[in-house]
């Protein structure tokens, strides 16, 4: 790591690394990170068009779905492109104002997609908890309001984050180690003290996956605990796989994050190209596996993809 002996100023443009340590296989991440972007397309946007014609899936487990993928959708977009760019261009270079406004989008919309896995586990709950009362609990208003709720939150734990960043003033260098401008990889570039910048960091984890996990653990306890109490065996697994999707789901997208703390508290460090393997793999893998997880576990969506390809087929 540079110096801050020969600092320099806040630059105009910074140097995106891509991946430091594993340059000879950019080209291999390269294809891995297009053929996940194609895969993503299709799948939300086949889910996404699935939800708008089958007027019976307009109903709020749905509904929160097709929220799901066009937060997911978004995410690919403001990441993979750049990415690409990266690895088949040699476009390294990012303006401040594109860096910036990076670190503002992508955190924003993991936050969303957080958000919205909370208010799935919301809805599992009020329509095993309430079924005579579910669609009164979860009406066109309640959906509404949540959704507000969930993209006012990601503005504001977001918001600070590039703000805070374009008052570093000086830097040991211009080079991001990383495919895009992560808040944190910023920082630990510059120069002076930053521990206000951790805090802040630690703080948005904490506001806002770390909150939604536990408040989406606390949801399943009270749904398991209410299936179990249901005499009927074939009731309960009927309850149950309506929460499959969803519980898959949720594994895929916390456990990352989930490995990664437990890894810092126990104490190990990771190679800082592995670190960085597995941050893009927050951004990357969801996005694409939701739509696959609900296509194949959720019977309306999986009869009408096998109709859509029976049709392809004739």
């Amino acid at each position: 790591m540079p110096s801050c002996n020969n600092s320099i100023p806040q630059p105009l443009i910074f140097i995106l690394a891509g991946i430091p340590g594993l340059e000879s296989s950019h080209g291999l991440f390269s294809i891995s990170f297009f053929l996940i972007f194609v895969v993503t397309i299709i799948g939300n946007v086949t889910i996404l068009n699935i939800i708008w014609i089958e007027k019976t899936l307009h109903e709020p487990m749905f509904l929160l779905l097709a929220t799901l993928s066009v937060v997911d959708l978004c995410l690919v977009t403001v990441t993979v492109p750049r990415m690409l760019g990266i690895f088949w261009l040699n476009a390294k270079e990012i303006s401040l104002e594109a860096c910036l406004t990076q670190m503002f989008f992508i955190p924003s919309f993991y936050v969303m997609e957080s958000g919205i896995l909370l208010a799935m586990a919301f809805d599992r709950f009020a329509a095993i908890w309430y079924p005579l009362r579910y669609t009164t609990i979860l009406d066109s208003n309640m959906l509404v309001k949540m959704a507000l709720a969930i993209l006012a939150r990601a503005v504001a734990v977001v918001t600070p984050a590039p703000i805070l960043t374009k008052r570093l003033e000086r830097f040991q260098t211009q080079v991001i180690s990383y495919s895009y401008c992560a808040y944190m990889a910023v920082v630990m570039i510059a120069c002076g003290d930053i521990s206000n910048h951790i805090v802040y960091g630690l703080m948005v984890i904490v506001a806002s996956v770390g909150i939604d996990l536990l408040l989406v653990i606390l949801s399943y306890t009270l749904i398991l605990r209410a299936v179990f109490h249901i005499p009927s065996w074939q009731a309960r697994s009927k309850a149950l796989s309506t929460c499959g999707s969803h519980l898959c789901v949720i594994g895929l997208f916390y456990s990352p994050v989930v490995f990664s703390v437990l890894s810092q508290i126990l104490g190990y460090h990771m190679a800082p190209y592995l670190q960085i393997i597995i941050d893009n793999l927050y951004f990357l893998v969801p996005p694409m596996v939701n739509p696959l997880i609900y296509a194949v576990r959720t019977k309306q969506i999986r009869e009408r993809v096998l109709q859509i390809l029976n049709c392809e087929r004739k």
